[in-house]
């Protein structure tokens, strides 16, 4: 089927060139996101393929429907820029990719808190400018400490696993407990208010619903134990960034690693080194040394773009052929 593949990178294009060696649709690559003021690219495709800062509200999906589009390939896990109602409506599927690579999120779960916690991009930089003084790089031994994960789906449960692995005692919280899986791996579910409160380090591994928007507002914060951590690697409206800030000028909160941001969309995975950033928000919490911001790459591993590129393409296939549609999402 004709596909027309929006928000893409060198990378989308590498790993989908190859997983179509064997699918053998008919891919068209663009570079903007997919929105209302670029809907009219998709005018002679069956299909549209989006990334997660995509928005397809109700007012790109009747466009969509009216250019003859019957099915959104989402590219990623989350669809909370998809309106699903619109969609089924109009007669659009939808579908995603559930799981690429739990693992790689994870590790990056643990190489913000590794960085954030010895203060690595601090030392890095100090070195480069021939600094190789120590002062204001102490951190805290891991093992032993607290992991509190708050989500345990598939990636919360690699993230525990690494916890485990580094010889900490782990916290979960979950609106599933699942009590055969915290009795294989060690960990215990407890309501989030305790592990607010007894959590060294909290990570966030949840879907951003109406909610948990914002379920770490002002009040989660002063809950945390003084001294925590908070790393995000889900979803930026998770995170009150008011409030972080506020929780990072008080000294309230040790550090905090992000791969996500509330704002993100138009900022992450473009190159402003010439424009300048007009966030304020972003840039005064890139002020603070305690804090580490990536640009949402949790999922860029060589093994986690293979499996989005052929689980997507995979979904396509089930389509064209009148086959039961594998991992759709309705309302």
């Amino acid at each position: 089927m004709r596909i027309i593949v929006f928000d893409t990178k060198h990378y989308d294009r590498q790993a989908l060139d190859a997983a179509n060696l064997v699918a053998g649709h008919q891919l068209h690559y663009v570079e903007p996101r997919l929105n209302a003021a670029t809907v009219e690219l998709a005018a002679g495709f069956e299909a549209v393929c989006p990334f997660v800062n995509d928005r397809l509200d109700a007012e790109v999906v009747v466009r969509l429907a009216a250019l003859g589009v019957r099915l959104v390939l989402l590219r990623c896990a989350g669809y909370n820029g998809v309106d699903l109602a619109a969609c089924a409506q109009h007669g659009i599927r939808v579908a995603r990719v559930p799981a690429y690579s739990p693992h790689a999120v994870a590790e990056h779960a643990f190489a913000l808190l590794l960085a954030v916690n010895r203060r690595i991009h601090k030392a890095y930089v100090r070195v480069r400018e021939i600094d190789f003084s120590l002062d204001g790089l102490v951190g805290f031994d891991l093992h032993g400490k607290t992991f509190g994960v708050i989500g345990t789906g598939r990636i919360g449960e690699a993230a525990i696993s690494i916890a485990r692995g580094f010889g900490m005692r782990v916290l979960a919280s979950d609106v599933q407990p699942d009590a055969a899986l915290a009795a294989r791996l060690g960990f215990c579910f407890v309501p989030q208010q305790q592990l607010l409160a007894e959590a060294d380090v909290v990570s966030l591994h949840l879907p951003l619903l109406p909610q948990t928007r914002h379920l770490i507002d002002a009040a989660a914060l002063r809950q945390m134990k003084p001294g925590s951590v908070l790393i995000n690697t889900s979803r930026g409206g998770l995170v009150d960034t008011a409030a972080l800030i506020e929780a990072l000028k008080s000294g309230h909160l040790g550090g905090v690693g992000l791969d996500v941001y509330e704002m993100e969309e138009g900022v992450f995975f473009q190159n402003l080194s010439d424009t300048g950033l007009q966030d304020d928000q972003l840039a005064r919490l890139l002020t603070f040394p305690n804090a580490l911001v990536t640009s949402h790459q949790g999922f860029l591993t060589a093994e986690a773009l293979h499996n989005i590129a052929s689980t997507t393409l995979g979904n396509a296939t089930a389509f064209a052929c009148g086959a039961p549609l594998p991992n759709e999402v309705k309302c």
